[in-house]
Protein backbone atom coordinates (compact mmCIF):
# COMPACT_ATOMS: atom_id res chain seq x y z
CA UNK A 1 0.00 0.00 0.00
CA UNK A 2 1.30 3.27 -0.74
CA UNK A 3 1.56 6.01 1.82
CA UNK A 4 -1.08 7.61 3.37
CA UNK A 5 -2.27 11.44 2.63
CA UNK A 6 -1.87 11.72 6.90
CA UNK A 7 1.75 10.28 6.27
CA UNK A 8 3.04 12.72 3.48
CA UNK A 9 1.40 15.16 5.01
CA UNK A 10 3.65 14.37 8.38
CA UNK A 11 6.70 14.40 5.66
CA UNK A 12 5.43 18.01 4.64
CA UNK A 13 5.01 19.30 7.77
CA UNK A 14 8.66 18.65 9.14
CA UNK A 15 9.70 20.49 5.71
CA UNK A 16 7.93 23.15 6.57
CA UNK A 17 9.20 23.40 9.86
CA UNK A 18 12.45 24.20 8.78
CA UNK A 19 11.56 26.04 5.27
CA UNK A 20 8.00 28.31 7.06
CA UNK A 21 7.89 30.24 4.26
CA UNK A 22 7.49 27.93 1.44
CA UNK A 23 3.61 27.20 2.99
CA UNK A 24 1.86 29.25 0.18
CA UNK A 25 3.94 27.80 -2.45
CA UNK A 26 2.51 24.63 -1.29
CA UNK A 27 -1.14 25.44 -0.58
CA UNK A 28 -2.17 22.82 -3.57
CA UNK A 29 -0.19 20.30 -2.41
CA UNK A 30 -1.16 20.46 1.32
CA UNK A 31 -4.54 20.91 -0.53
CA UNK A 32 -4.92 17.49 -2.40
CA UNK A 33 -3.80 15.63 0.57
CA UNK A 34 -7.30 16.76 2.11
CA UNK A 35 -9.78 14.83 0.36
CA UNK A 36 -10.08 10.91 1.11
CA UNK A 37 -8.04 9.10 -1.71
CA UNK A 38 -4.63 8.35 -2.91
CA UNK A 39 -2.82 11.56 -2.76
CA UNK A 40 0.01 9.64 -4.97
CA UNK A 41 -1.79 7.56 -8.19
CA UNK A 42 -1.24 9.06 -11.55
CA UNK A 43 -5.17 9.22 -11.70
CA UNK A 44 -5.44 12.01 -9.02
CA UNK A 45 -6.17 15.44 -10.23
CA UNK A 46 -5.53 18.45 -10.77
CA UNK A 47 -2.21 17.00 -9.49
CA UNK A 48 0.04 14.33 -7.44
CA UNK A 49 2.24 13.49 -5.32
CA UNK A 50 5.77 12.22 -6.59
CA UNK A 51 9.29 11.68 -5.38
CA UNK A 52 13.20 12.20 -6.31
CA UNK A 53 16.43 10.73 -5.81
CA UNK A 54 19.13 13.93 -5.01
CA UNK A 55 22.07 11.22 -5.17
CA UNK A 56 25.34 13.00 -4.01
CA UNK A 57 28.68 12.17 -4.70
CA UNK A 58 32.09 12.94 -2.79
CA UNK A 59 33.13 15.74 -4.93
CA UNK A 60 29.71 17.75 -4.26
CA UNK A 61 28.17 16.47 -7.63
CA UNK A 62 24.48 15.63 -8.24
CA UNK A 63 23.16 12.66 -10.14
CA UNK A 64 21.04 13.75 -13.56
CA UNK A 65 19.65 11.58 -15.91
CA UNK A 66 17.96 12.83 -19.13
CA UNK A 67 14.21 11.39 -19.96
CA UNK A 68 13.71 10.63 -23.30
CA UNK A 69 9.95 11.78 -23.04
CA UNK A 70 10.84 14.88 -21.93
CA UNK A 71 14.47 15.43 -22.83
CA UNK A 72 15.03 17.18 -19.63
CA UNK A 73 17.75 17.07 -17.46
CA UNK A 74 16.48 15.63 -13.96
CA UNK A 75 17.35 13.99 -10.77
CA UNK A 76 16.06 10.79 -10.68
CA UNK A 77 12.47 10.05 -9.42
CA UNK A 78 9.07 9.29 -10.40
CA UNK A 79 5.61 8.05 -9.71
CA UNK A 80 5.06 6.61 -6.17
CA UNK A 81 3.76 2.91 -6.82
CA UNK A 82 1.46 0.59 -4.36
CA UNK A 83 4.28 -1.07 -2.69
CA UNK A 84 5.96 2.17 -1.58
CA UNK A 85 6.41 1.79 2.22
CA UNK A 86 7.14 5.61 2.33
CA UNK A 87 7.95 8.19 -0.24
CA UNK A 88 11.75 7.80 0.82
CA UNK A 89 11.27 4.44 0.16
CA UNK A 90 9.87 5.20 -3.32
CA UNK A 91 12.65 7.72 -4.07
CA UNK A 92 15.30 4.76 -3.66
CA UNK A 93 13.40 2.39 -5.36
CA UNK A 94 12.97 5.11 -8.42
CA UNK A 95 16.93 6.17 -8.59
CA UNK A 96 17.54 2.00 -8.13
CA UNK A 97 15.35 1.24 -11.15
CA UNK A 98 16.50 4.25 -13.39
CA UNK A 99 20.13 4.22 -12.89
CA UNK A 100 21.01 0.60 -12.05
CA UNK A 101 21.93 1.92 -8.11
CA UNK A 102 21.57 -0.78 -5.43
CA UNK A 103 19.91 0.73 -2.06
CA UNK A 104 23.01 -0.31 -0.34
CA UNK A 105 25.06 2.15 -2.55
CA UNK A 106 23.69 5.21 -1.15
CA UNK A 107 22.81 6.42 2.76
CA UNK A 108 21.52 9.19 4.46
CA UNK A 109 22.96 12.52 4.96
CA UNK A 110 23.14 13.86 8.34
CA UNK A 111 21.93 17.27 7.39
CA UNK A 112 18.42 16.13 6.33
CA UNK A 113 18.43 12.32 7.45
CA UNK A 114 14.96 11.26 6.44
CA UNK A 115 13.29 14.49 5.83
CA UNK A 116 13.17 16.38 2.34
CA UNK A 117 15.91 18.28 1.04
CA UNK A 118 13.07 20.02 -1.39
CA UNK A 119 9.54 20.03 -2.53
CA UNK A 120 8.89 21.58 -5.88
CA UNK A 121 5.67 21.94 -7.84
CA UNK A 122 5.77 21.99 -11.61
CA UNK A 123 3.48 21.36 -14.20
CA UNK A 124 3.07 18.75 -16.64
CA UNK A 125 2.21 19.16 -20.48
CA UNK A 126 -0.79 16.47 -21.41
CA UNK A 127 -0.33 13.31 -23.40
CA UNK A 128 -3.01 12.64 -25.31
CA UNK A 129 -1.13 8.94 -25.96
CA UNK A 130 -1.84 8.12 -22.76
CA UNK A 131 -5.22 10.22 -22.26
CA UNK A 132 -3.32 12.21 -19.40
CA UNK A 133 -4.46 15.67 -19.03
CA UNK A 134 -2.34 19.04 -18.04
CA UNK A 135 -1.56 18.46 -14.20
CA UNK A 136 0.98 19.16 -11.27
CA UNK A 137 3.14 16.92 -9.82
CA UNK A 138 4.17 17.81 -6.12
CA UNK A 139 7.68 16.76 -6.21
CA UNK A 140 9.20 15.48 -2.84
CA UNK A 141 12.67 15.05 -2.76
CA UNK A 142 15.23 13.39 -0.77
CA UNK A 143 19.15 13.69 -0.38
CA UNK A 144 21.37 10.76 -0.54
CA UNK A 145 25.55 10.20 -0.48
CA UNK A 146 27.14 7.37 -2.57
CA UNK A 147 28.81 5.08 0.38
CA UNK A 148 31.73 4.42 -2.36
CA UNK A 149 34.38 6.90 -2.76
CA UNK A 150 34.10 7.08 -6.70
CA UNK A 151 30.29 6.61 -8.40
CA UNK A 152 30.05 3.20 -9.22
CA UNK A 153 29.03 2.17 -12.95
CA UNK A 154 25.38 2.80 -14.07
CA UNK A 155 22.82 0.43 -15.54
CA UNK A 156 20.32 3.39 -17.04
CA UNK A 157 16.68 2.26 -17.63
CA UNK A 158 17.25 2.39 -21.46
CA UNK A 159 13.68 2.55 -22.34
CA UNK A 160 13.02 5.55 -20.21
CA UNK A 161 16.57 7.04 -19.80
CA UNK A 162 19.26 8.62 -22.03
CA UNK A 163 22.19 9.68 -20.41
CA UNK A 164 23.26 10.72 -16.96
CA UNK A 165 25.70 13.35 -15.41
CA UNK A 166 27.13 14.42 -12.56
CA UNK A 167 26.54 18.11 -11.72
CA UNK A 168 28.03 20.47 -9.25
CA UNK A 169 25.69 22.33 -7.17
CA UNK A 170 25.87 25.32 -8.99
CA UNK A 171 24.46 23.93 -12.35
CA UNK A 172 21.49 21.73 -10.65
CA UNK A 173 18.59 22.19 -13.28
CA UNK A 174 15.82 22.95 -10.47
CA UNK A 175 16.22 26.33 -8.75
CA UNK A 176 14.34 25.57 -5.90
CA UNK A 177 16.90 22.64 -5.37
CA UNK A 178 19.81 24.48 -6.26
CA UNK A 179 19.04 26.84 -3.78
CA UNK A 180 18.79 24.24 -1.08
CA UNK A 181 22.11 22.78 -1.83
CA UNK A 182 24.26 25.32 -1.72
CA UNK A 183 22.65 26.90 1.31
CA UNK A 184 23.16 23.24 3.06
CA UNK A 185 26.98 23.66 1.57
CA UNK A 186 27.86 25.56 4.44
CA UNK A 187 26.45 23.39 6.91
CA UNK A 188 29.16 20.57 5.62
CA UNK A 189 27.01 18.92 2.70
CA UNK A 190 30.07 17.40 1.22
CA UNK A 191 28.82 14.16 -0.02
CA UNK A 192 31.62 12.15 2.92
CA UNK A 193 29.27 9.77 4.64
CA UNK A 194 28.82 9.89 8.59
CA UNK A 195 27.23 7.74 11.26
CA UNK A 196 23.44 8.80 11.28
CA UNK A 197 22.74 6.44 14.09
CA UNK A 198 23.94 5.88 17.43
CA UNK A 199 24.08 2.46 19.81
CA UNK A 200 25.11 1.82 23.23
CA UNK A 201 27.28 -0.93 24.32
CA UNK A 202 26.00 -1.25 27.73
CA UNK A 203 27.97 -3.28 30.17
CA UNK A 204 28.54 -3.99 33.76
CA UNK A 205 31.94 -4.45 34.22
CA UNK A 206 31.53 -8.25 35.30
CA UNK A 207 31.26 -9.45 31.85
CA UNK A 208 27.86 -9.25 31.26
CA UNK A 209 26.03 -7.36 28.63
CA UNK A 210 22.88 -5.60 28.14
CA UNK A 211 20.68 -6.42 25.21
CA UNK A 212 17.54 -5.07 23.85
CA UNK A 213 14.89 -7.60 21.97
CA UNK A 214 12.94 -5.82 19.31
CA UNK A 215 9.58 -5.71 18.49
CA UNK A 216 8.18 -7.81 15.80
CA UNK A 217 6.19 -5.30 13.57
CA UNK A 218 6.14 -4.67 9.91
CA UNK A 219 8.54 -1.73 9.08
CA UNK A 220 10.43 -2.52 11.89
CA UNK A 221 13.99 -2.20 11.67
CA UNK A 222 16.24 -5.56 12.34
CA UNK A 223 12.62 -7.06 13.86
CA UNK A 224 12.39 -9.41 16.67
CA UNK A 225 16.57 -9.74 16.74
CA UNK A 226 18.79 -9.15 19.93
CA UNK A 227 20.42 -6.13 19.43
CA UNK A 228 21.80 -2.56 21.05
CA UNK A 229 19.86 0.03 22.99
CA UNK A 230 19.75 3.26 20.78
CA UNK A 231 18.54 4.93 17.03
CA UNK A 232 18.63 7.47 14.51
CA UNK A 233 19.50 10.66 14.66
CA UNK A 234 17.41 13.53 14.77
CA UNK A 235 18.01 17.26 12.97
CA UNK A 236 17.70 18.60 16.56
CA UNK A 237 20.52 16.69 18.10
CA UNK A 238 23.75 18.78 18.84
CA UNK A 239 25.71 15.90 18.72
CA UNK A 240 26.01 11.79 18.34
CA UNK A 241 26.04 11.40 22.09
CA UNK A 242 22.78 13.46 22.35
CA UNK A 243 21.20 11.43 19.77
CA UNK A 244 22.46 8.55 22.34
CA UNK A 245 21.13 9.99 25.32
CA UNK A 246 17.60 10.99 23.84
CA UNK A 247 17.09 7.44 22.62
CA UNK A 248 18.01 5.90 26.21
CA UNK A 249 15.55 8.65 27.51
CA UNK A 250 12.93 7.34 25.30
CA UNK A 251 13.16 3.60 25.00
CA UNK A 252 14.86 2.78 28.47
CA UNK A 253 14.17 5.72 31.00
CA UNK A 254 16.36 5.05 33.91
CA UNK A 255 18.95 3.50 32.16
CA UNK A 256 21.62 6.68 32.55
CA UNK A 257 25.30 5.13 32.35
CA UNK A 258 27.85 8.09 33.18
CA UNK A 259 30.42 8.12 30.43
CA UNK A 260 29.48 7.03 27.08
CA UNK A 261 32.85 6.66 24.77
CA UNK A 262 32.77 6.31 21.08
CA UNK A 263 34.19 2.88 20.58
CA UNK A 264 33.75 1.79 16.85
CA UNK A 265 31.61 2.66 13.43
CA UNK A 266 29.69 -0.13 12.17
CA UNK A 267 27.48 -0.34 9.23
CA UNK A 268 24.19 -1.62 8.90
CA UNK A 269 21.34 -1.93 6.37
CA UNK A 270 17.68 -0.09 6.73
CA UNK A 271 14.24 -1.54 5.85
CA UNK A 272 14.63 0.12 2.93
CA UNK A 273 17.95 -1.24 1.75
CA UNK A 274 20.24 1.86 2.45
CA UNK A 275 23.51 2.01 4.19
CA UNK A 276 23.38 3.16 7.69
CA UNK A 277 26.43 4.05 9.16
CA UNK A 278 26.13 3.55 13.02
CA UNK A 279 28.17 5.09 15.87
CA UNK A 280 28.12 2.61 18.94
CA UNK A 281 29.30 4.00 22.25
CA UNK A 282 30.50 1.80 25.12
CA UNK A 283 29.10 2.67 28.88
CA UNK A 284 29.40 0.88 32.36
CA UNK A 285 25.77 0.62 33.88
CA UNK A 286 25.07 -2.52 36.45
CA UNK A 287 21.14 -1.76 36.97
CA UNK A 288 18.65 -4.24 37.42
CA UNK A 289 17.49 -4.59 33.60
CA UNK A 290 14.21 -5.77 34.83
CA UNK A 291 13.35 -2.89 36.35
CA UNK A 292 13.59 -0.32 33.69
CA UNK A 293 10.67 0.82 32.36
CA UNK A 294 10.89 -0.60 28.91
CA UNK A 295 8.85 1.88 26.61
CA UNK A 296 10.19 -0.19 23.21
CA UNK A 297 10.81 -3.86 22.38
CA UNK A 298 9.96 -6.73 23.98
CA UNK A 299 12.45 -7.29 26.67
CA UNK A 300 15.97 -6.14 28.05
CA UNK A 301 18.19 -8.56 29.76
CA UNK A 302 21.67 -9.02 30.54
CA UNK A 303 23.84 -11.41 28.56
CA UNK A 304 27.34 -12.82 29.05
CA UNK A 305 29.79 -13.41 26.37
CA UNK A 306 29.54 -17.65 26.06
CA UNK A 307 25.66 -17.15 25.70
CA UNK A 308 26.08 -15.35 22.28
CA UNK A 309 25.89 -18.43 19.99
CA UNK A 310 22.64 -18.93 21.39
CA UNK A 311 21.04 -16.04 20.60
CA UNK A 312 19.37 -14.27 17.30
CA UNK A 313 21.57 -11.56 16.66
CA UNK A 314 21.41 -7.89 14.92
CA UNK A 315 24.74 -8.65 12.30
CA UNK A 316 27.88 -8.10 13.39
CA UNK A 317 26.92 -7.10 17.33
CA UNK A 318 28.47 -10.81 18.48
CA UNK A 319 32.32 -9.92 16.95
CA UNK A 320 31.68 -6.23 18.24
CA UNK A 321 30.92 -7.65 21.99
CA UNK A 322 33.79 -10.13 21.56
CA UNK A 323 36.16 -7.59 20.47
CA UNK A 324 34.90 -5.45 23.82
CA UNK A 325 35.10 -8.22 26.35
CA UNK A 326 38.96 -9.13 24.97
CA UNK A 327 39.95 -5.42 24.96
CA UNK A 328 38.36 -5.22 28.90
CA UNK A 329 38.50 -8.32 30.92
CA UNK A 330 35.78 -8.53 33.40
CA UNK A 331 36.39 -8.32 37.25
CA UNK A 332 36.32 -11.12 38.84
CA UNK A 333 33.38 -9.46 41.48
CA UNK A 334 30.32 -7.59 40.29
CA UNK A 335 31.21 -3.36 40.68
CA UNK A 336 29.66 -2.18 44.40
CA UNK A 337 26.62 -0.11 41.91
CA UNK A 338 25.57 -3.48 41.12
CA UNK A 339 25.23 -4.25 44.58
CA UNK A 340 22.01 -3.19 46.91
CA UNK A 341 23.24 -1.18 49.61
CA UNK A 342 22.58 -1.35 52.91
CA UNK A 343 19.05 -0.37 53.76
CA UNK A 344 17.87 -0.24 49.83
CA UNK A 345 15.24 -3.18 48.86
CA UNK A 346 15.74 -6.76 50.41
CA UNK A 347 15.93 -10.32 48.77
CA UNK A 348 12.65 -10.88 47.43
CA UNK A 349 11.25 -7.45 46.90
CA UNK A 350 9.78 -6.93 43.87
CA UNK A 351 10.00 -3.29 42.80
CA UNK A 352 7.28 -0.91 41.07
CA UNK A 353 7.31 1.80 38.43
CA UNK A 354 6.06 4.99 39.40
CA UNK A 355 4.01 6.81 37.15
CA UNK A 356 2.23 10.62 37.53
CA UNK A 357 -0.57 11.60 36.01
CA UNK A 358 -2.77 14.90 35.88
CA UNK A 359 -5.87 15.13 36.68
CA UNK A 360 -7.22 18.36 35.12
CA UNK A 361 -10.64 19.75 35.48
CA UNK A 362 -12.28 22.79 34.15
CA UNK A 363 -16.44 23.22 34.11
CA UNK A 364 -17.40 19.72 35.05
CA UNK A 365 -14.43 17.99 32.29
CA UNK A 366 -11.61 16.41 32.38
CA UNK A 367 -8.54 16.42 30.12
CA UNK A 368 -7.80 13.66 27.98
CA UNK A 369 -5.01 13.29 25.23
CA UNK A 370 -5.71 11.01 22.28
CA UNK A 371 -2.17 9.14 21.86
CA UNK A 372 -0.40 8.53 18.26
CA UNK A 373 -1.09 5.02 16.87
CA UNK A 374 2.65 4.37 17.12
CA UNK A 375 2.98 4.82 20.47
CA UNK A 376 4.73 1.85 22.04
CA UNK A 377 1.61 2.16 25.29
CA UNK A 378 -1.71 2.69 24.05
CA UNK A 379 -1.57 3.66 20.77
CA UNK A 380 -5.33 5.32 19.75
CA UNK A 381 -6.22 5.61 23.13
CA UNK A 382 -7.62 8.48 25.54
CA UNK A 383 -5.03 8.75 28.34
CA UNK A 384 -4.20 11.86 31.08
CA UNK A 385 -1.24 13.41 30.42
CA UNK A 386 1.14 11.41 32.05
CA UNK A 387 4.85 10.38 32.78
CA UNK A 388 7.59 8.26 34.83
CA UNK A 389 9.59 9.57 37.29
CA UNK A 390 12.99 10.00 37.21
CA UNK A 391 15.38 11.20 39.99
CA UNK A 392 12.66 13.77 41.14
CA UNK A 393 9.65 13.91 43.77
CA UNK A 394 6.98 13.13 41.87
CA UNK A 395 4.88 16.46 42.03
CA UNK A 396 8.25 18.01 40.44
CA UNK A 397 7.92 15.25 38.10
CA UNK A 398 4.42 16.13 37.19
CA UNK A 399 4.86 19.67 36.88
CA UNK A 400 8.17 19.09 34.05
CA UNK A 401 5.95 16.53 32.62
CA UNK A 402 3.13 18.75 32.32
CA UNK A 403 5.03 21.83 30.79
CA UNK A 404 7.10 19.37 28.87
CA UNK A 405 3.47 17.68 26.82
CA UNK A 406 1.15 20.56 26.72
CA UNK A 407 2.47 23.65 27.64
CA UNK A 408 1.18 24.05 30.99
CA UNK A 409 2.81 25.79 33.85
CA UNK A 410 2.02 24.27 37.51
CA UNK A 411 4.25 24.94 40.71
CA UNK A 412 4.54 21.37 42.25
CA UNK A 413 3.03 22.89 45.74
CA UNK A 414 -0.10 23.14 44.19
CA UNK A 415 -0.57 19.23 43.28
CA UNK A 416 -2.62 17.88 45.70
CA UNK A 417 -2.79 13.54 45.24
CA UNK A 418 -6.06 12.73 44.54
CA UNK A 419 -5.88 9.01 43.54
CA UNK A 420 -3.51 5.93 43.34
CA UNK A 421 -4.25 2.75 40.85
CA UNK A 422 -1.57 -0.22 42.00
CA UNK A 423 -1.92 -1.94 38.74
CA UNK A 424 -0.44 -5.35 36.85
CA UNK A 425 -0.91 -6.02 33.45
CA UNK A 426 -0.30 -9.38 33.66
CA UNK A 427 0.47 -12.21 35.74
CA UNK A 428 4.61 -12.11 35.97
CA UNK A 429 4.54 -8.27 34.48
CA UNK A 430 6.08 -5.30 36.72
CA UNK A 431 3.35 -3.59 38.95
CA UNK A 432 2.80 -0.24 38.83
CA UNK A 433 1.63 2.57 40.78
CA UNK A 434 -0.07 5.04 39.21
CA UNK A 435 -0.54 8.53 40.95
CA UNK A 436 -3.11 10.69 40.15
CA UNK A 437 -2.95 14.28 41.14
CA UNK A 438 -4.97 17.67 40.75
CA UNK A 439 -3.99 20.93 40.32
CA UNK A 440 -5.27 23.96 42.81
CA UNK A 441 -3.91 26.06 40.00
CA UNK A 442 -2.54 26.22 36.46
CA UNK A 443 -1.89 28.23 33.39
CA UNK A 444 -1.55 27.91 29.81
CA UNK A 445 -3.93 26.03 27.51
CA UNK A 446 -3.41 22.65 25.89
CA UNK A 447 -0.70 22.39 23.08
CA UNK A 448 -0.11 19.31 21.33
CA UNK A 449 3.96 20.12 22.06
CA UNK A 450 4.60 16.20 21.35
CA UNK A 451 3.05 15.10 18.25
CA UNK A 452 4.93 11.99 17.76
CA UNK A 453 3.02 11.08 21.34
CA UNK A 454 -0.10 13.01 21.77
CA UNK A 455 -2.40 14.00 18.67
CA UNK A 456 -4.85 15.99 20.03
CA UNK A 457 -6.00 17.52 23.49
CA UNK A 458 -9.70 17.71 24.95
CA UNK A 459 -12.11 17.96 27.31
CA UNK A 460 -14.09 15.45 28.33
CA UNK A 461 -17.23 15.00 30.51
CA UNK A 462 -16.24 12.85 33.45
CA UNK A 463 -19.67 10.63 33.14
CA UNK A 464 -19.37 10.20 29.90
CA UNK A 465 -15.23 9.31 28.82
CA UNK A 466 -14.79 8.58 25.28
CA UNK A 467 -13.23 4.86 23.69
CA UNK A 468 -11.13 3.35 23.62
CA UNK A 469 -9.74 4.54 27.25
CA UNK A 470 -7.10 3.52 28.92
CA UNK A 471 -8.37 1.13 31.51
CA UNK A 472 -6.76 2.48 35.02
CA UNK A 473 -7.35 5.89 33.84
CA UNK A 474 -11.21 5.44 33.16
CA UNK A 475 -10.63 3.84 37.06
CA UNK A 476 -9.30 6.70 38.65
CA UNK A 477 -11.46 9.50 36.81
CA UNK A 478 -14.61 7.27 38.10
CA UNK A 479 -13.00 6.76 41.44
CA UNK A 480 -12.34 10.60 41.93
CA UNK A 481 -15.93 11.19 40.72
CA UNK A 482 -17.19 8.89 43.73
CA UNK A 483 -15.01 10.20 46.08
CA UNK A 484 -12.43 6.82 46.46
CA UNK A 485 -8.80 7.53 47.01
CA UNK A 486 -7.22 3.94 46.01
CA UNK A 487 -8.37 1.50 43.15
CA UNK A 488 -6.19 -1.85 42.31
CA UNK A 489 -6.51 -3.29 39.20
CA UNK A 490 -5.25 -6.73 37.31
CA UNK A 491 -4.34 -8.52 40.63
CA UNK A 492 -5.41 -12.13 41.06
CA UNK A 493 -8.13 -12.17 43.72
Amino acid sequence: MSPSSTAIRKTVEAYLDHHPRERDALASLLAALDPPGDATARTTLPGHVTCSAVVIDRQGRVLHIRHRATGLMLTPGGHVEAGDRTLLAAAVREACEETGLRPGDLCLTPQFLDEPIDVDVHDIDANPAKGEPAHQHFDVRFAFYLTAEQPPALALQDEEVAEAQWLPYTDVRSPTLRAKLLAAEADGLDGRPEPVSANALIHDGAGRYLLHLRDDREGMWEPWVMALVGGKRSRDDASLEATLRRELAEEVPGLEPAELVPFAVQEATSVDGLAVPMSVYVGCWSGDAEAVDLREGVLLKWFTVDTLDRLRLSPGLGDLIRRHAAEHPAVKEPPAAACPLPGEAPAGTVLHVVGVHLHLEHEGKVLLGLRHPDSAYAGGSWHALAGHLEAEAATAGLAREAFEEAGLVIDPADLELVHTVHTVARPGARPRIQLFFRPRHWEGTPEEREPDRCLAWKWWSAKDLPEPIVPYTRAAIEGIQAGRTYTELGWAR
